[in-house]
């Protein structure tokens, strides 16, 4: 799971629990999100890379190219 991308499709950020959907066992799975720390705001449509899993439904990530 670490490693792989995702696009963000609910806003994350601190404070908030947002959603992102990666492509996972041949298929494309969604996921909750939380921002990695010392990430910020991460709007919906982002490319992300997955950084943390947490079991079974939730990730940390951060931006995979710099805007």
């Amino acid at each position: 799971m670490v490693g792989l991308l995702g696009r963000v499709t609910g806003t994350i950020g601190p404070g908030l629990v947002g959603e992102v959907i990666v492509r996972i066992r041949g298929g494309a799975e969604h996921f909750l999100a939380h921002p990695a720390p010392g990430t910020g705001r991460i709007e919906t449509g982002t490319v992300v890379t997955v950084v943390e899993y947490l079991p079974p439904r939730t990730v940390y990530v951060m931006s995979a190219y710099d805007n």
